[in-house]
């Protein structure tokens, strides 16, 4: 499979040359799990300041709503009752959060540390015959090197036009968060799927993608913009979430 490696000074510049790569250099290659084909190849995402500006990019397929229910999913478990109701196996906050002290505590008792990992994947569920629903995040490693915190994400497989964006985007407020408990700077943020990819029936997106990428500008400003947004929004998530409960 050919490897690929990317990089940017913001978010959305790493990730759109990405896009571009994957378009231009994927594979084909079969998916039979959904009965479809694929372009893919190995990614890894380099950003070096996560919090730069423009920090959104247009190319993804939700707007402030949809993003700020993910981050609140991935940061705060606001559908972890899911689990509790025996509906889902797991969340990804539910497997990260039991892990974050350890974090901490690892980074702040040697901040020259290898060892502040988080592991997501849980190889008894996610190895377990019949489970449809294995974990995509792997992993993430946080190092503290030259004053600043710096994360390392390992996805096995992750759609590029779909999930890619929002998914980084929330780690790296996860990182922020965890910079901020520590008092320390944001450092880079990288970003790795070993099958980074589209299907079929989205080859269309991702080559309109591309076509937007060569026709100006495709980005927004987070702080003072797409912030503001994120934040009006919060009671309407609120709201379907209590929604969701009541069921």
């Amino acid at each position: 499979m050919k490897e690929s490696v990317v990089y940017g000074r913001t978010l959305p510049e790493a990730y759109h040359e990405a896009l571009r790569v994957l378009d231009r250099e994927g594979e084909i290659s079969p998916c039979p799990d959904y009965n479809t084909n694929q372009k893919e190849l190995s990614m890894t995402i380099c950003v070096a300041e996560p919090l730069a500006e423009p920090m959104i990019s247009k190319l993804s397929i939700g707007g402030p709503r949809e993003l700020e229910q993910y981050r609140q999913e991935m940061l705060d478990g606001i559908l972890d009752f899911e689990i509790e109701r025996g509906n889902w196996a797991y969340t990804y906050h539910s497997r990260m959060a039991e892990q974050l002290p350890f974090i901490l505590r690892e980074l702040r008792r040697n901040p020259d540390s290898r060892r502040a990992v988080i592991d997501v994947r849980d190889w008894r569920h996610d190895a377990a015959e019949g489970n449809e629903n294995p974990a995509c995040l792997q992993h993430l490693q946080f190092f503290i090197r030259g004053g600043a915190l710096h994360l390392k994400i390992l996805f096995r497989s992750n759609d590029a036009c779909k999930a890619t964006f929002m998914n980084a985007f929330a780690l790296i407020m996860l990182q922020k968060r965890v910079a901020d408990e520590l008092g320390i700077a944001m450092g880079s943020y990288t970003h790795r799927a070993n099958s980074f990819h589209c299907y079929e029936k989205d080859f269309g997106m991702l080559a309109g993608y591309v076509r937007r990428l060569e026709g100006g500008d495709v980005t927004y400003d987070y702080e003072g913009g797409w912030d503001e947004l994120m934040e009006a929004a919060r009671a309407e998530i609120a709201a379907s979430v209590e929604e969701l409960k009541r069921r």
